[in-house]
């Protein structure tokens, strides 16, 4: 990790050179908050190379999904087999939904997706600050492995929700579509979301912890939960199932 004073020392990865050049512009130009320094790859394989030579010690790195060699995800996959703490950025043109439980289940720090203008680059710097102050990677609950995933958007209703995630509130995943968050929590735990947990994913951050689901036939368990800020306003959940029985016998007497 650079020292305190010290440019942030970024890799960035994208078979489109000329993309490549855009970001390395933008994000060391003198008009941002944050001083930092990029290099760039063409090759997953390379990026690969350099990052275990050792030559350079990065405190981010930021991949494209679609390459030749392998994707951004498997790519940013194989950098963690070398740096476990390493915060990993995927800036992609793909959609959200697509590549949403790609991300969660690689441990990846963050996703935006490529748009228009240069506003991207305002919030890829934003989201590579965050990253590398917030330290490497998502943190579900210790020892939980979190397996249906679902987005929500700006409107605070599910844009996507996958099979997993939608069979532990009882439904199908199209069902969950268009679903407000709020139907799947019981009302003391939309009070403690809205109140805990947003705040503190608005501002960039991200919830993990446990909460109370909703099923379709009025019965409720306890879930465990991860939550971040996408782009656009939009939230990436992350969720498991807990035994209750478990849980109940791991509480002190």
């Amino acid at each position: 990790m650079a020292a305190t004073d010290d440019p942030l020392s970024i890799l960035h990865v994208d078979d489109d050179p000329n993309l490549g050049g855009l970001v390395k512009a933008y994000l060391e130009r003198d008009s941002n908050d944050v001083d930092c320094t990029v290099t760039t790859e063409t090759s997953p394989a390379d990026a690969l190379d350099r990052i275990r030579s050792g030559d350079v010690e990065f405190d981010c790195v930021i991949s494209d999904y679609n390459m030749p060699e392998m994707n951004g995800v498997e790519f940013l996959e194989a950098v963690r087999e070398t740096h476990p703490e390493l915060p990993l950025l995927l800036f992609s043109g793909e959609e959200t939904n697509d590549v949403a439980a790609e991300v969660i289940r690689a441990g990846l720090t963050d996703y935006l997706q490529k748009g228009m203008g240069t506003d991207q680059y305002t919030m890829l710097i934003r989201r590579v600050e965050h990253a590398v102050e917030g330290g490497g990677r998502f943190d579900p609950e210790a020892e939980t492995e979190l397996d249906g995933v679902g987005v929500v958007g700006s409107d605070e209703r599910f844009e996507a929700a996958d099979d997993t995630y939608a069979s532990f509130y009882g439904y199908e995943s199209e069902d969950v579509e268009g679903k407000h968050w709020t139907e799947l929590h019981p009302e003391e735990e939309v009070e403690h979301i809205r109140t805990h947990v947003l705040p503190v994913v608005r501002r960039g951050g991200e919830w993990s912890g446990r909460s109370r689901g909703l099923r379709s036939d009025g019965s409720t368990f306890t879930e465990s939960k991860m939550v971040t800020a996408l782009d656009d306003g939009r939230l990436l959940i992350a969720v498991s199932e807990l035994d209750d029985s478990k849980l109940a016998s791991e509480e002190p007497k």
